[in-house]
């Protein structure tokens, strides 16, 4: 092989290392086709409430209070430092620490375990307390649809990181192959990105736009 042949071999080596893998591209148009979801399930909410709005009866619990703002506000912080608990995760990848890999993911399924029995807790209070059901009209099917949704993807994400963890303490990963935590992570911030957006819509808007009764 001549010398300009090898040089043009190894130029393109460099190219597939630094471009995406498919992999990469597939877990992407999967993370999209969600969120197309989640918009949609956004923009119904959205439309039922303002048919609700119609008839005097827009984003309020049946006593006519707004749903309670500051309890679901932890629970949204607690979700995204689960987020930011990941960031280590690649850099003990790349110093070989899979015993550090393991810790910080496992922190993240701490706290994402959190926020999911947060979620119950609140659905609980909702149903017992407020009298809030799935069966409490446009609101009630659309608020629970929607977090609920929300909820079955962070179950999905915490069984996901969950199996990382546990092929990471058995050595399947090397720092040059370790795909499945990259996606375990792209998955767990869509996750946690879209709840900002249905926090902001199902929370944060009915307290800027509705006064209650």
């Amino acid at each position: 092989m001549s010398a300009a042949h090898g040089e043009q071999v190894r130029i393109v080596e460099e190219h597939v290392e630094e471009g995406r893998s498919m992999h990469w591209w597939g877990m992407i148009f999967f993370i999209a086709s969600e969120a197309l979801i989640f918009a949609n399930l956004i923009a119904a909410f959205l439309y039922l409430e303002i048919r609700g709005g119609q008839t005097g009866t827009p984003w309020l619990l049946p006593n006519g209070e707004h749903l309670d703002f500051w309890y679901p506000l932890v629970n949204t912080v607690i979700l995204v430092a689960s987020s930011f608990t990941l960031f280590p995760v690649k850099r003990n990848i790349r110093r070989g620490n899979w015993q550090g890999v393991a810790v910080w993911i496992g922190i993240s399924i701490f706290l994402g375990a959190a926020f999911l029995g947060g979620q119950v807790y609140e659905y609980l209070n909702l149903i017992l307390n407020d009298k809030f059901s799935l069966a409490t009209g446009a609101f009630g099917s659309g608020f629970f649809t929607l977090t609920g949704f929300h909820g079955l993807h962070v179950t999905i994400g915490i069984i996901f990181l969950l199996i990382v963890l546990i092929r990471a303490l058995r050595g399947h990963f090397s720092e040059k192959k370790h795909f499945a935590i990259e996606a375990a992570e792209m998955y767990w911030h869509f996750v946690d990105i879209v709840w900002i957006f249905v926090f902001s819509t199902v929370y944060l808007l009915p307290q800027l736009l509705v006064a209650p009764k």
